[in-house]
């Protein structure tokens, strides 16, 4: 068994080997870049390595440095994660030359399935059905025009080298083709090194279905099931689950035999996933082997009790698989969201900023593989991933119950969060029954998601919780010693909710019997009981008999109460302070709409258009470049270009003026 192991990566999943090592009784070593040098996986390590720079391209993309790195430390092995190195064939072989461990599958397995081009030849020699087209490196648009005549749109440009959504742009037509083209190579370049870029078939209506392989050196196999992972924003992974309620025992089996076949066929050893697009008729084709541990995978550690990082370390020692086929239990029902720093409402553009505020959900049935703490800063450098909440249930109608309390008690201040917005999705009636496919976030989002937008279908509850927290800061004011005598404070009973243009009587009073607060909302009755101390942002409540989660800030009787993924502002006011808010003058908002914007800071990678120059609707004005996604800035309407305030390779600020309209 190994002793020591250098994990080549960072965030969440370097924290997340680290713990499994330790629970081996294996040493770890981290690598840092600049802006790591105090991040939580370093300090979880038991040794660290800097390797200076701020970007990926000067730090965890540097073969030199973390080899470099594991001299040092005389580690044994290294574990790459995902991303960064994890399927870099190069990467693995200097390990080797050194006389050191990769922990991963051998290098023909990596190089054969990391090519897109190659594996799609590979697979189809092996028997597994493949997507049509992508057989061939396009080297540039005319040639993607070209091949685009031959297969048909819809069409999908794909990285060679990618993964995770990078390099990755779909086309419903020649003009978007043109469009998206280049913004699919620059990514591929930037975030592989690998500008190869090829066109395949777009599946309408698809499923995205994966199959966890498991192979040793000594040539057995085991698959750990399918997970779901359709619910996609730009080909990026947001929601994933384990089982999927869209594959039958038959198309499972049928899925899960060709895995295990190209796994075969390669020589695979190590952990490994094999994903397949699945149409509406459960035809389903090979997409790609990735030749790494998913981001995904611990939904599958839920459901079947298996700990992958441990069997990946247990494969690279030389041991054999200590589990057969039958001895695979799948129990329950798990949901993975990934928690992203980026605004839903600006259209998901990345946020950054540190966290002044971080507190993660528990339970028996949760699971938070995080890579921060309060007071880390999420980076302009780094892909804007937070964590990954989990939950795992008997079924899974439970589970989203559960998921969807767990990110009603997941309180992140600092950066704006998708939180709300994972939580709008797993409660929409197409992901309950599972009719959904990968364009779901573009049909029903396609302008981003508001949460203050959102209604409530019962707001009753809504105005309760807040009147029961206002009233619970009075009481505290009322109770402050040697107040002036004849002006004691006193706290009423009766107040006004005013939740945007509605308008309700609410009373509150406490009821000694069952210490509980009796409250009436425009006549309705509630019963509220809660344990909540002044100041905590988070809430609890059973109310009528149902215990609920909310997220409180607080702006002195106004109230910003977030539950299932919406926010609403509530004003609670005493009669008075009613009656003189009528006459309160609403703020007038700041006219912005001659200026384009830096929406986030990032490098502003191509202005688009030129000064004077007559523009359209929805086109295209400026990229900029943040978190290793390039964001395609248009304009909202048809206009004329004033002036051009920034040059190409700027690097922006949030808010900065980029252009100038008339």
């Amino acid at each position: 068994m190994l002793k020591k192991i250098l994990i080549a990566n960072r965030g969440e999943i370097a924290c997340r080997i680290i713990k499994t090592a330790h629970k081996m009784g294996i040493k770890t070593v981290s690598i840092c870049s600049d802006p790591d040098i105090n991040a939580p996986h370093v300090n979880m390590s038991d040794e660290c390595v800097s390797i200076g720079g701020d970007t990926s391209i000067d730090s965890y993309l540097r073969i030199d440095k973390i080899i470099d790195a594991m001299k040092k430390s005389n580690a044994e092995a290294v574990h790459p994660g995902y991303g960064f190195l994890s399927e870099n064939v190069n990467f693995r072989d200097e390990v080797n030359k050194i006389g050191k461990t990769f922990i991963g599958p051998p290098s023909e397995a990596i190089s054969s399935m990391g090519d897109k081009i190659r594996s799609k030849k590979i697979a189809k020699a092996a028997g597994v059905s493949v997507v049509p087209g992508g057989l061939e490196v396009v080297p540039d648009i005319k040639s993607a025009v070209k091949h685009a005549k031959t297969i048909g749109y819809p069409l999908m440009v794909k990285a060679s080298a990618g993964g995770g959504g990078k390099g990755m742009r779909v086309a419903f037509n020649e003009k978007e083709l043109e469009d998206n083209f280049n913004s699919a190579i620059n990514e591929a370049k930037s975030s592989f090194g690998d500008e190869r870029v090829f066109i395949e078939k777009f599946i309408e209506f698809p499923k995205h279905i994966e199959i966890q392989v498991l192979g040793d050196q000594f040539g057995n196999f085991i698959h750990l099931g399918e997970r779901e992972c359709t619910i996609q924003r730009r080909h990026q992974k947001v929601i994933e689950e384990a089982p999927s309620i869209f594959v039958t025992k038959d198309l499972r089996e049928r899925m899960v035999n060709e895995a295990i076949q190209l796994a075969k066929a390669v020589g695979y050893y190590s952990a490994g996933t094999v994903e397949f697009v699945v149409d509406k008729d459960k035809n389903f084709y090979f997409l790609e082997m990735n030749t790494r541990l998913q981001v995904e995978h611990p939904v599958t550690e839920l459901i079947t009790g298996v700990d992958l990082v441990e069997q990946m370390i247990r494969i690279a020692s030389g041991e054999k698989l200590l589990m057969s086929q039958d001895q695979i239990k799948f129990e329950g029902s798990a949901l993975e969201c990934r928690i992203y720093a980026e605004d839903s409402s600006k259209n998901f553009l990345p946020s950054i900023g540190r966290l002044t505020r971080y507190i993660e959900p528990s339970g028996k049935n949760i699971r938070v593989d995080s890579g921060v703490v309060e007071g880390s800063e999420i980076s302009v450098y780094y892909d804007p991933m937070i964590s990954k909440l989990c939950a795992h249930s008997n079924n899974r109608k439970d589970t989203i119950l559960e998921m969807v309390n767990a990110l009603d008690k997941y309180f992140i201040e600092g950066v704006k969060t998708n939180r709300d917005f994972l939580s709008n999705i797993i409660q929409k009636p197409e992901f309950l029954n599972g009719e959904y496919s990968t364009s779901f976030i573009a049909d029903n989002y396609a302008d981003g998601f508001d949460p203050y937008m959102t209604e409530a279908k019962d707001k009753t509850k809504l105005y309760a919780v807040a009147t029961f927290i206002n009233y619970k800061y009075l009481l505290r004011a009322a109770s402050i010693s040697n107040q002036l005598k004849g002006f004691n404070k006193t706290v009423d009973n009766n107040w006004y909710v005013i939740d945007k243009e509605n308008k309700s009587n609410v009373a509150i009073s406490f009821n000694n019997f069952n210490k509980s607060y009796d409250i009436y909302v425009d006549k309705k009755y509630l019963n509220l009981k809660s344990n909540w101390k002044i100041g905590y942002p988070l809430f609890s409540a059973i109310i009528d008999n149902s215990l609920l989660y909310f997220s409180i800030k607080r702006n002195g009787p106004k109230f910003s109460i977030n539950h299932k993924g919406a926010i609403h502002d509530i004003l609670v006011l005493s009669n008075r302070h009613s009656e003189l808010n009528n006459f309160m003058i609403p703020r007038k908002k700041e006219d912005n709409s001659k200026y384009l914007m830096a929406p986030m800071p990032g490098l502003l990678v191509s202005i688009l258009v030129k000064e004077n120059q007559e523009i359209e609707e929805n086109q295209p004005l400026a990229v900029i470049e943040a978190m290793k996604m390039e964001n395609i800035i248009k304009s909202e309407k048809k206009t004329k270009i004033k002036k051009i305030n920034c040059s190409e390779g700027d690097s922006l600020e949030v808010d900065q003026i980029i252009l100038e309209f008339e």
